[in-house]
């Protein structure tokens, strides 16, 4: 028996313990590799995205990088919308929005940006859910677009 307090912590030798993880630290680890995930899982419709973008820049188009996005527009992409049978401004594509200018895609971008969460929930299943969408909302009378419940969303949750 030794007339010596016992330690409440462990020797360190000389050495500082360090400091410890914050455990925020591990939440935006968390949180990182989530949004890696939705990003992998909507990779395959960015991928095509990223065809129909790169064919509208070897035909004049734009591109920047914003809030995550790519976006596109003019050239071939601007031809592609005007094709459109509904007309759209703008569109997404996993994690790419086309748009016919840059102004539409500022305008829309909110709009747009909810699509991509959509895409990133869905993944590859989202363009199907999609259009499966709009056929059960236009064989119950409503309107394919506009009463289609991802567009539904979209609309409510970008004003």
């Amino acid at each position: 028996m030794t007339d010596q307090a016992p330690r409440s912590t462990p020797p360190t030798h000389g050495l500082s313990p360090g400091p410890k993880p914050s455990p925020n630290k591990h939440l935006l680890a968390i949180a990182a590799l989530r949004k890696t995930i939705a990003v992998l899982w909507a990779s395959p419709n960015t991928g095509l995205g990223v065809t129909v973008g790169l064919i509208g820049l070897a035909t004049g188009g734009r591109v920047q990088f914003r809030d995550g996005c790519l976006e596109f527009w003019g050239g071939g992409v601007a031809w592609l919308l005007r094709r459109f049978p509904v007309r759209p401004v703008a569109m997404c594509l996993g994690h790419v929005v086309l748009g016919l200018d840059a102004a539409y895609l500022r305008r829309c971008g909110r709009h747009e940006r909810v699509h991509v969460r959509q895409y990133e929930r869905w993944g590859p299943l989202f363009l199907p859910a999609y259009g499966l969408a709009s056929l059960i909302v236009w064989w119950r009378g409503g309107r394919a677009y506009r009463d289609n419940p991802f567009e539904v969303e979209a609309y409510n949750e970008a004003g």
